[in-house]
């Protein structure tokens, strides 16, 4: 059945990777004072009004390179598999997405939601590493202690290896697909970068209070999966079995398994309790009130690296809340799917 691939990139793509509470995960952490300051901004790089038109690469919206109408998702305005005009999958590439707004004092803002995929190529992050490098303030994602700081390289296994069943899933994940992790490559040492998340302790009062629970998830997502395939889904577990033993095995998983992100990143939903859900609406209500924040502080160009999950409820945010008007838009490539000319 299709649950148990289904749960697990749910379980080690949209929970592990952000969560760090009494976990063997955050015990590889180190936990210290966050430097003071900001680092200096440059002006904010203008995005094309509209990136679709502006890179002849990317597909318009709605439209297929073989000028067929396509039906996008919501997750489609964050999260996409480019195609080629055989209708073969190019790229698993999230969005650079900007508004504009202005603060208390008449002043223009600029906030770019930048989207993460928390598995991707080395080139994917080292890009996003220059890119965090222009805003005043750099809003991130990890549901942790106060003050705590990744350390460049992020984690490691330790002499006794890999105890944690979750980084077990996802270094077999990492095995099967030849890509990186995003903690190990993202510099979150860097001077301009803000924790805008919740504390495990904060975490863990809003699923109580929300009725929220693992085990609860965990039924959610089964029943998610059993109605996916009632309605005539094709089975993942299938699509991965086949890949496994292809000649081009690497490119095959990958392309499997990007469908089945790019569907779970759209499917969030599912982890609603009675007041929306932690893992999305009210992690992102905390971080509206630490962008909130970082406005009245005078920083004017900030950026918002979430999982682009996240990002459909933040936008509304921004529109509704903060009265913002989107402004640009631009992808950038997390997995490569294209075959080489080797393999063609």
């Amino acid at each position: 059945m299709s649950f148990p691939l289904r749960f697990a990139i749910v379980l080690s793509l949209a929970v592990s990777t952000f969560f760090c509470g009494k976990s063997t995960f955050c015990s590889t952490l180190s936990a210290q004072s966050v430097p003071a300051g900001t680092a200096d901004a440059s002006q904010a790089d203008a995005l094309p009004e509209n990136a679709d038109d502006a890179d002849p690469s990317v597909e318009p919206p709605g439209v297929n390179p073989t000028g067929v109408a396509v039906r996008r998702s919501g997750a489609d305005h964050f999260m996409r598999i480019r195609k080629d005009r055989d209708g073969q999958p190019v790229s698993l590439d999230t969005s650079i997405t900007r508004y504009q707004l202005t603060d208390d004092q008449g002043k223009m803002v600029h906030v770019d939601l930048i989207g993460a995929v928390h598995i991707g190529e080395k080139e994917y992050y080292q890009q996003l590493n220059k890119t965090f490098e222009k805003y005043d303030a750099m809003l991130y994602e990890l549901v942790a202690p106060e003050g705590t700081v990744i350390p460049k390289g992020g984690r490691n296994a330790g002499a006794g290896g890999i105890t944690n069943p979750v980084a077990a899933i996802q270094k077999g994940m990492q095995s099967l697909t030849k890509l990186e992790f995003q903690l190990n490559h993202i510099d979150y040492t860097q001077p301009n970068f803000v924790h805008a998340d919740m504390t495990p302790e904060e975490f863990s009062q809003s699923m109580e209070d929300n009725g929220e629970s693992v085990v609860g998830y965990v039924f959610k997502a089964i029943g998610q999966a059993m109605a996916m395939q009632q309605g005539g889904a094709k089975d993942p577990s299938l699509s991965i079995a086949m890949a496994l033993f292809s000649k081009n095995r690497v490119l095959r998983v990958r392309r499997s398994l990007a469908q089945q992100i790019h569907n779970m990143e759209s499917g969030m939903i599912v982890f609603e309790g009675k007041n929306g859900s932690t893992i999305i609406d009210h992690r992102n209500a905390k971080c509206m009130q630490i962008l909130r924040r970082e406005i009245a502080n005078g920083n004017t160009n900030i950026g918002i690296f979430y999982g682009a999950g996240h990002l459909m409820d933040m936008e509304k945010r921004l529109l509704s809340d903060f009265k913002a008007k989107r402004a640009g838009q631009h992808w950038l490539a997390a997995w490569k799917l294209a075959k080489t000319k080797q393999e063609k």
